[in-house]
């Protein structure tokens, strides 16, 4: 088997666990999490479902000018980043959350302490982890479970440095600018072995003693 083809057949275990049509795996879910948020960025007006607008209006802010991407602020750190890498703005609301919870108001959510069979609902992005401390684990890992063809083929470029999978550099075409994030083949060997005596049923993981992120200086004004 090409390495190409041990990522893929992964990939489609996990479309057969969660439900999803779609799987993207990258090597983390920091990553995932940054791509599906650059391509909202970059596409939103193109993406039927779940579609968001940089002008929108929430119960807890009022109206929003942006694209302003209200998260908790207690989370992973990396998770603000991943939005201001992608060219959005961070907003922090305080909020209890369990498994998983949604980068308002994209389709976008963070999955990480979340994974069971047929977790997946139509018109979401949900960015899980196969971090060694995560349900399906391993040294790393994270993937994109989605139902969007158009995003799809923008994803496998993108983590792949703008590449297209099996095409030598000198022969590819390059058009969008990619990250350097694929999923190695021996992680994805090894989580498809997992997954394959994983129970249907995971409890959500207990969220770690995570800080007040709208507390630190870094994510200010963003």
């Amino acid at each position: 088997m090409t390495p190409y083809n041990v990522v893929r057949d992964f990939e489609q275990a996990l479309c057969d666990y969660t439900g999803a049509p779609y799987a993207v795996t990258t090597n983390s879910c920091t990553m995932a999490i940054l791509l599906a948020m650059r391509y909202m960025r970059l596409y939103s007006h193109s993406v039927e479902k779940g579609m968001w607008t940089e002008g929108w209006n929430d119960g807890d802010y009022g109206a929003i000018v942006g694209p302003y991407i209200v998260i908790p602020r207690r989370t992973y750190v990396s998770v603000p980043m991943s939005i201001i890498h992608a060219e959005c703005n961070v907003r922090f609301l305080d909020y209890k959350w369990q498994g998983a919870y949604r980068l308002k108001p994209s389709p976008v959510f963070d999955s990480a302490r979340r994974f069971f069979s047929l977790m997946y609902n139509s018109g979401e992005y949900q960015c899980v982890s196969f971090h060694a401390s995560k349900i399906l684990g391993d040294t790393q890992g994270g993937a994109i479970l989605h139902d969007d063809p158009v995003a799809d083929k923008w994803f496998r470029k993108a983590r792949f440095d703008g590449r297209t999978e099996g095409v030598h550099p000198a022969d590819d075409t390059f058009d969008i600018l990619g990250y350097h994030c694929y999923m190695s083949p021996d992680v994805a060997a090894r989580l498809h072995l997992k997954l394959s005596v994983l129970p249907k049923f995971n409890e959500d993981l207990p969220n770690d003693d995570y800080p007040d992120l709208s507390k630190m200086e870094i994510f200010r004004g963003r």
